[in-house]
Protein backbone atom coordinates (compact mmCIF):
# COMPACT_ATOMS: atom_id res chain seq x y z
CA UNK A 1 0.00 0.00 0.00
CA UNK A 2 1.48 3.32 -1.08
CA UNK A 3 0.63 5.98 1.49
CA UNK A 4 0.69 9.77 1.43
CA UNK A 5 0.66 11.91 4.57
CA UNK A 6 1.14 15.41 5.87
CA UNK A 7 4.01 15.78 8.28
CA UNK A 8 4.53 18.44 10.94
CA UNK A 9 7.74 18.94 12.88
CA UNK A 10 9.63 21.36 15.08
CA UNK A 11 13.00 21.47 13.34
CA UNK A 12 14.94 22.91 16.28
CA UNK A 13 16.64 19.64 17.22
CA UNK A 14 16.90 18.18 13.73
CA UNK A 15 19.80 18.23 11.30
CA UNK A 16 17.28 18.59 8.48
CA UNK A 17 14.66 16.43 6.81
CA UNK A 18 16.89 14.16 4.73
CA UNK A 19 18.86 11.23 6.14
CA UNK A 20 22.51 12.02 6.84
CA UNK A 21 25.25 10.34 8.87
CA UNK A 22 25.76 11.34 12.48
CA UNK A 23 22.72 13.63 12.61
CA UNK A 24 19.17 13.32 13.86
CA UNK A 25 16.79 13.87 10.93
CA UNK A 26 13.05 13.89 10.32
CA UNK A 27 13.32 11.18 7.68
CA UNK A 28 15.34 9.08 10.09
CA UNK A 29 12.69 9.33 12.84
CA UNK A 30 9.90 8.50 10.38
CA UNK A 31 11.75 5.49 8.99
CA UNK A 32 12.58 4.25 12.49
CA UNK A 33 8.88 4.36 13.42
CA UNK A 34 7.85 2.59 10.22
CA UNK A 35 10.56 -0.05 10.64
CA UNK A 36 8.95 -1.03 13.92
CA UNK A 37 5.67 -1.59 12.10
CA UNK A 38 7.30 -3.59 9.31
CA UNK A 39 9.10 -6.39 11.09
CA UNK A 40 12.43 -4.59 11.07
CA UNK A 41 12.49 -3.95 7.32
CA UNK A 42 13.39 -0.48 6.12
CA UNK A 43 10.51 1.60 4.74
CA UNK A 44 11.87 4.47 2.63
CA UNK A 45 10.17 7.82 3.25
CA UNK A 46 10.10 10.34 0.38
CA UNK A 47 9.49 14.04 1.04
CA UNK A 48 8.23 16.92 -1.08
CA UNK A 49 11.02 19.16 0.20
CA UNK A 50 14.38 18.77 1.91
CA UNK A 51 14.24 21.30 4.72
CA UNK A 52 17.58 22.30 6.24
CA UNK A 53 18.74 21.97 9.84
CA UNK A 54 16.56 23.99 12.20
CA UNK A 55 13.77 24.57 9.67
CA UNK A 56 10.23 23.63 10.71
CA UNK A 57 7.26 22.26 8.78
CA UNK A 58 3.52 22.49 9.20
CA UNK A 59 2.59 20.90 5.88
CA UNK A 60 5.43 18.75 4.58
CA UNK A 61 4.12 15.95 2.32
CA UNK A 62 5.66 12.50 2.60
CA UNK A 63 5.03 9.13 0.98
CA UNK A 64 6.05 5.56 1.78
CA UNK A 65 5.15 2.00 0.82
CA UNK A 66 3.72 -0.07 3.65
CA UNK A 67 3.49 -3.86 3.27
CA UNK A 68 1.67 -4.76 6.48
CA UNK A 69 -1.97 -5.46 7.27
CA UNK A 70 -3.00 -2.15 8.86
CA UNK A 71 -5.34 0.29 7.14
CA UNK A 72 -4.19 3.84 6.37
CA UNK A 73 -5.99 5.13 9.46
CA UNK A 74 -4.38 2.47 11.62
CA UNK A 75 -0.96 3.21 10.14
CA UNK A 76 -1.33 6.88 11.10
CA UNK A 77 -2.23 6.01 14.67
CA UNK A 78 0.56 3.44 14.97
CA UNK A 79 3.26 5.67 13.48
CA UNK A 80 2.37 8.60 15.73
CA UNK A 81 2.57 6.30 18.73
CA UNK A 82 6.18 5.54 17.80
CA UNK A 83 7.32 9.08 16.91
CA UNK A 84 9.01 11.54 19.31
CA UNK A 85 7.12 14.66 20.46
CA UNK A 86 8.64 16.99 17.84
CA UNK A 87 7.30 15.19 14.74
CA UNK A 88 3.86 13.84 13.77
CA UNK A 89 1.92 12.65 10.73
CA UNK A 90 -1.71 13.25 9.77
CA UNK A 91 -4.09 12.71 6.85
CA UNK A 92 -2.53 9.36 5.93
CA UNK A 93 -4.24 8.04 2.81
CA UNK A 94 -3.73 5.49 0.08
CA UNK A 95 -2.34 6.72 -3.27
CA UNK A 96 -1.19 5.09 -6.53
CA UNK A 97 2.00 3.05 -6.33
CA UNK A 98 4.02 5.51 -8.44
CA UNK A 99 3.19 8.56 -6.32
CA UNK A 100 6.19 10.67 -5.26
CA UNK A 101 5.51 13.95 -3.39
CA UNK A 102 8.43 15.82 -4.93
CA UNK A 103 7.15 15.34 -8.46
CA UNK A 104 3.48 15.68 -7.54
CA UNK A 105 3.95 19.10 -5.92
CA UNK A 106 2.40 21.96 -7.88
CA UNK A 107 4.00 24.51 -5.58
CA UNK A 108 5.45 24.95 -2.11
CA UNK A 109 4.92 27.77 0.34
CA UNK A 110 7.34 28.79 3.08
CA UNK A 111 6.70 31.26 5.86
CA UNK A 112 9.43 33.21 7.62
CA UNK A 113 8.41 34.71 10.96
CA UNK A 114 10.00 37.75 12.58
CA UNK A 115 9.26 38.96 16.11
CA UNK A 116 9.85 42.72 15.84
CA UNK A 117 9.65 43.45 19.52
CA UNK A 118 11.33 43.00 22.90
CA UNK A 119 13.15 39.79 23.74
CA UNK A 120 10.68 36.90 23.89
CA UNK A 121 12.05 33.42 24.62
CA UNK A 122 8.82 31.66 23.68
CA UNK A 123 8.14 33.54 20.43
CA UNK A 124 11.75 33.43 19.35
CA UNK A 125 12.01 29.65 19.41
CA UNK A 126 10.41 29.67 15.97
CA UNK A 127 10.91 33.30 14.97
CA UNK A 128 13.80 35.68 14.43
CA UNK A 129 13.95 38.44 17.02
CA UNK A 130 14.64 41.88 15.52
CA UNK A 131 14.71 44.75 18.03
CA UNK A 132 14.95 47.67 15.58
CA UNK A 133 11.53 48.67 14.13
CA UNK A 134 11.10 47.41 10.56
CA UNK A 135 9.61 49.40 7.69
CA UNK A 136 7.20 46.65 6.67
CA UNK A 137 5.60 48.77 3.93
CA UNK A 138 9.00 49.20 2.24
CA UNK A 139 9.65 45.48 2.53
CA UNK A 140 6.27 44.63 0.99
CA UNK A 141 6.84 47.04 -1.88
CA UNK A 142 10.35 45.73 -2.62
CA UNK A 143 9.22 42.10 -2.44
CA UNK A 144 7.64 42.33 -5.90
CA UNK A 145 11.18 42.48 -7.34
CA UNK A 146 11.59 38.82 -6.37
CA UNK A 147 8.39 37.61 -8.01
CA UNK A 148 8.45 35.92 -11.41
CA UNK A 149 10.85 33.65 -13.24
CA UNK A 150 14.46 34.63 -12.53
CA UNK A 151 17.99 33.35 -12.17
CA UNK A 152 18.25 33.28 -8.36
CA UNK A 153 22.02 32.71 -8.17
CA UNK A 154 22.26 35.78 -5.92
CA UNK A 155 20.08 34.06 -3.32
CA UNK A 156 21.41 30.51 -3.32
CA UNK A 157 24.55 28.45 -3.22
CA UNK A 158 26.11 27.16 -6.39
CA UNK A 159 23.52 25.41 -8.54
CA UNK A 160 23.73 24.22 -12.14
CA UNK A 161 20.11 25.26 -12.75
CA UNK A 162 19.46 28.43 -10.69
CA UNK A 163 16.26 29.52 -12.47
CA UNK A 164 13.09 29.31 -10.40
CA UNK A 165 9.57 30.76 -10.64
CA UNK A 166 8.42 32.62 -7.53
CA UNK A 167 4.64 33.00 -7.68
CA UNK A 168 4.25 35.39 -4.77
CA UNK A 169 6.04 37.08 -1.87
CA UNK A 170 3.61 38.44 0.72
CA UNK A 171 4.63 40.39 3.82
CA UNK A 172 2.17 41.12 6.61
CA UNK A 173 2.34 42.62 10.07
CA UNK A 174 0.10 41.92 13.04
CA UNK A 175 1.23 43.82 16.08
CA UNK A 176 4.91 42.99 16.57
CA UNK A 177 4.70 39.86 14.43
CA UNK A 178 5.90 40.09 10.81
CA UNK A 179 5.41 37.19 8.41
CA UNK A 180 7.01 36.72 4.99
CA UNK A 181 5.26 34.11 2.83
CA UNK A 182 7.04 32.91 -0.31
CA UNK A 183 5.33 30.62 -2.81
CA UNK A 184 7.17 28.97 -5.70
CA UNK A 185 7.10 25.85 -7.84
CA UNK A 186 10.48 24.84 -6.38
CA UNK A 187 13.29 26.39 -4.34
CA UNK A 188 17.06 26.41 -4.42
CA UNK A 189 18.98 25.47 -1.30
CA UNK A 190 18.89 28.36 1.17
CA UNK A 191 16.91 30.55 -1.25
CA UNK A 192 14.13 31.71 1.08
CA UNK A 193 16.45 32.51 3.99
CA UNK A 194 18.73 34.57 1.73
CA UNK A 195 15.78 36.41 0.22
CA UNK A 196 14.55 37.17 3.73
CA UNK A 197 17.98 38.51 4.73
CA UNK A 198 17.79 40.99 1.85
CA UNK A 199 14.21 42.00 2.67
CA UNK A 200 15.22 42.64 6.26
CA UNK A 201 17.94 44.99 4.97
CA UNK A 202 15.15 46.87 3.18
CA UNK A 203 13.12 46.96 6.38
CA UNK A 204 16.09 48.37 8.29
CA UNK A 205 16.64 51.09 5.68
CA UNK A 206 19.97 49.65 4.47
CA UNK A 207 18.68 48.69 1.01
CA UNK A 208 15.86 49.78 -1.28
CA UNK A 209 13.93 48.12 -4.11
CA UNK A 210 16.47 49.31 -6.68
CA UNK A 211 19.30 47.78 -4.68
CA UNK A 212 17.39 44.51 -4.39
CA UNK A 213 16.78 44.49 -8.15
CA UNK A 214 20.48 45.12 -8.78
CA UNK A 215 21.47 42.32 -6.42
CA UNK A 216 19.17 39.88 -8.20
CA UNK A 217 20.52 40.88 -11.62
CA UNK A 218 24.16 40.65 -10.53
CA UNK A 219 23.91 36.87 -10.01
CA UNK A 220 26.62 37.10 -7.34
CA UNK A 221 25.94 36.19 -3.68
CA UNK A 222 23.82 39.02 -2.30
CA UNK A 223 25.03 40.44 1.03
CA UNK A 224 28.06 38.13 0.75
CA UNK A 225 25.76 35.13 1.03
CA UNK A 226 24.06 36.21 4.26
CA UNK A 227 20.99 34.18 5.24
CA UNK A 228 18.37 34.69 7.93
CA UNK A 229 18.56 32.10 10.76
CA UNK A 230 16.83 28.79 10.12
CA UNK A 231 14.62 28.94 13.23
CA UNK A 232 12.25 31.48 11.65
CA UNK A 233 11.50 29.35 8.57
CA UNK A 234 8.62 26.91 8.19
CA UNK A 235 7.46 24.83 5.23
CA UNK A 236 3.87 25.94 5.55
CA UNK A 237 2.21 23.85 2.86
CA UNK A 238 2.74 21.79 -0.28
CA UNK A 239 -0.01 21.98 -2.89
CA UNK A 240 -0.32 18.94 -5.14
CA UNK A 241 -1.63 19.01 -8.69
CA UNK A 242 -0.85 19.17 -12.36
CA UNK A 243 2.37 21.00 -13.16
CA UNK A 244 3.27 23.21 -16.11
CA UNK A 245 6.27 22.72 -18.38
CA UNK A 246 8.13 25.47 -16.46
CA UNK A 247 7.47 23.67 -13.17
CA UNK A 248 8.99 20.45 -14.51
CA UNK A 249 11.98 22.28 -15.95
CA UNK A 250 12.69 24.03 -12.65
CA UNK A 251 12.73 20.70 -10.81
CA UNK A 252 15.47 19.24 -13.02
Amino acid sequence: MRCRARCEYDGTEFGGFQLQPNARTVQGELETALRRLSGGDRVVVDGAGRTDAGVHAAGQVIAFTYRGRLTATEVQRAVNAQLPPDVAVRDVRRVPIGFHPRYAARYREYRYTVWNGPRSPLRERQALGVRTPLNVAAMASAASVLEGRHDFSAFSGEDRFPVRTVHAVRIRQEGRLVTIDVRANAFLRGQVRRMVAALLEVGLGKMDAAGLRAALAAREPALNGAAAPAKGLCLRRVVLGRRTADDKEDEE
